[in-house]
């Protein structure tokens, strides 16, 4: 009896802790989820970052500061660096213009309108691979029909190689993913222009400003914000850029196209020098990291002023 008492007892206790704790008792199996999908790998991460660990050298000798040492040092790694600059910038830029010359011409309603901002927004459901696949097909001679329709315009045969001669392999490239992304920040834009209140500009027509200096002096003040944080999220993705090169240059020729991420992709999956990729990541992260909170910091500026 004594027994059954305790056991009753003990099973009230353990009750009565799990109601008190019962808010933590349901996240718990996240939190578990979460450490081990993302502290885990980090810190395995970090542990790389530190040892030998090449698929074709047995162990894993502690190196220090050798793997950042031989990503920093490498001309290839310096290059890909280079182009992800330049690249992200160039493609970021272009989208940026083209997504606010769409807004401003889709911002009035016409007959038409909504399936013609469907058609423009669709490619931006398309996943990477898709797009550069996509672009391979419109530019690869002898099927692809750019350089047909250039040589029509143009009233002389034309023979551009888009994937494996410079420049033409980067304008494809810069083409492809402005395509793609392009939808993005007219979405935002127009957003952005559909909030500005039509009294401003009755008072600025009042004033007998014209519709350009209207444009300067009331729309790009106020979107200002906007524009912000469209080029803010669409660079810290364009940095990341790999999925087109992949399909439409491999890199190629030589190491003409390498990003960031695809000179990681070829030390680590290629090559297998997995110390000097995750090396490699780390570095590239501390440095989206830093223009991240630039950017950030600007776009808070006014609240934080």
């Amino acid at each position: 009896m004594a027994a059954v008492t305790a056991t009753l007892r003990g099973r009230r206790a353990a009750a009565s802790w799990a109601d008190r704790h019962i808010q933590y008792l349901l996240v718990a199996p996240a939190i578990v989820l979460i450490l081990a999908v993302t502290l885990y790998p980090l810190g395995y991460s970090i542990w790389v970052d530190f040892v030998n660990y090449d698929a074709q050298i047995p162990g894993h000798a502690w190196v220090g500061l050798d793997n950042f040492k031989a990503v920093v040092e490498d001309p290839v790694a310096q290059q890909a660096l280079v182009h992800t600059i330049w690249l992200a910038a160039s493609a970021v830029a272009l989208e940026l213009v083209l997504g606010l010359l769409l807004a401003l011409a889709m911002l009035r309603p016409f007959p038409g309108r909504r399936w013609l901002i469907t058609i423009i927004v669709l490619p931006l459901f398309m996943a990477p691979v898709i797009v550069g696949q996509f672009w391979s097909l419109l530019v690869t001679e002898p099927f692809g029909p750019l350089n047909w329709l250039i040589g029509q315009v143009a009233g002389h045969a034309v023979h551009i190689n888009w994937t494996t001669a410079t420049p033409w392999n980067y304008v494809t490239i810069i083409l492809a993913d402005a395509w793609q992304w392009t939808p993005f920040m007219f979405v935002i834009i127009l957003a952005g222009l559909a909030s500005i209140p039509d009294e401003l500009y009755e008072a600025a027509d009042l004033d007998g400003a014209k519709p350009l200096r209207s444009f300067f002096w009331v729309t790009l003040p106020l979107l200002m914000p906007i524009l912000i944080l469209a080029v803010t999220f669409r660079l810290l993705d364009a940095v990341k850029l790999f999925d087109v090169i992949y399909v439409l240059t491999g890199g190629g020729p030589g190491t003409d196209t390498y990003t960031a991420s695809f000179y990681l992709y070829q030390q680590g999956y290629q090559l297998f020098h997995l110390g000097p990729a995750t090396a490699g990541s780390w570095i590239f992260l501390l440095m989206i990291i830093v223009v991240a909170s630039f950017l950030v910091r600007r776009l808070l500026q006014p609240q934080l002023a």
